[in-house]
Parts: structure tokens; sequence; C-alpha cells
């Protein structure tokens, strides 16, 4: 008895459409603000990685955005002149290269430091409006959890198409798509909770 107590008590709160106007339009300024980054991000995503990838050509050491680093001419001009040193002082100096200095690594690593505090930022608030959504408590608490794992596969996937295999590329997909799915959906639920008839939207389980 006590935890079904619990459980309405916990489910008893404010909703949307019970917001003042002045509630209703400061939420419908943050979606429409993260609806702008959000349609940065996937533009990003499509310039960046799906028409590198598909359409241009997919990009060496396995993660979009490398850029292959030009010849030394030193280098070059020394092996063509049979000097040889050079094979060798080449050899000493990819040895001297320590792990985290590579591109492959520094590169993953921005993109990781970026994509979890925006990404991260972004659910932040979507996740305060899902919480007034009239859904269930259930399906509230699912749809602020699902969007934190889509990121954490999209991030996964940025590591594994570098250092395991370019094929975890595919994984960007049901990544990005889970947050996107999640992001668009609560957002129209939340601007028709709050500007259109309260009947049509009862609580769901």
């Amino acid at each position: 008895m006590k935890s079904n107590t619990t459980f309405k008590q916990n489910n008893s709160c404010p909703t949307l459409s019970t917001f003042p106007i002045p509630a209703k339009a400061f939420v419908t300024a943050i979606i429409f603000i993260l609806s702008i980054a959000m349609t940065g991000a996937l533009g990003q995503i499509i310039i960046h990685d799906i028409i590198p990838t598909f359409f241009v050509g997919s990009h060496p050491e396995g993660h979009m955005g490398y850029e292959e680093p030009e010849a030394n001419p030193t280098t070059v001009e020394d092996q063509s002149r049979g000097d040889p040193f050079a094979e060798e002082a080449l050899e000493t100096e990819s040895e001297e290269a320590a792990f985290h200095t590579t591109e492959q690594f520094v590169w993953t690593l921005k993109w990781t430091h970026i994509h979890l505090f925006g990404m991260n930022m972004i659910f932040f608030f979507v996740g305060a409006i899902t919480v007034f959504l009239n859904y269930g408590v259930r399906l509230k608490t699912w749809l602020i959890v699902l969007p934190f794992i889509g990121v954490l596969v999209d991030i996964a996937a940025m590591w594994l198409k570098g250092y395991v295999s370019p094929f975890f590329f595919w994984l960007h997909i049901p990544g990005g798509g889970l947050f996107g799915l999640v992001f668009f959906w609560v957002s129209l639920r939340a601007l028709g909770e709050m500007w259109l008839r309260t009947s049509n939207f009862r609580s769901r389980h």
C-alpha cells in the first residue's frame, strides 16, 4: 500500500497544460532554440560524416574528418636520393610519437568533449520539460533516459570506428536516431499540450 501511495504522489506533478502563459512562452522559447541546435547538429552529421563517406569517398584511419597529413618533402627527397639514414630517421620519429599526440586521438577526444557537453546540455532541458508532460511515470522515465543512452552510443561509435573497425560508423544511426526521435517527439508533444486543446492529450503509462 505504501508503494502505491508513493507512486501516485510522484505521478501527481503539474503538467504543461496548467502552466501560466509566461511559463509556456519560456518553455516554447527553449524548444525553439534547442531545435535550431539539433538542426545544426543534423547538418553537421550530413556534411561532415555522411556526404564524405558515401558520396566523396571513405576517409582513412576509420574516422570522419580525418585529413591525410602531407608528406614531409625532406623525407621524400632524401629517400629519392637513396639516403641510407632517411628511412631510419622516419621510423625513429614514428616511434617517438606518443599515442595521445596522434591526430586520430586528438580528433576523437575533441569531438567527444564537444558532444558530451553540447548534447547533454540539450537533454538536460529536454528532460526537465519531459517531467511535466501529461504521461505516466514509466514513459516519462524512458523518455528522459533514452537520449543519454543514444549519446553514449554515438560517442562509442567515434572511438570504435577509429580504433577497431570503420564498420562501427553505422552505430551513429541508432545512437543519433535515438536522441533525435526523442527530442522531436517531446518537443511536439510539449507544444501540443501547451497551446492546443488539453482534451487531446490524455495521460499515457
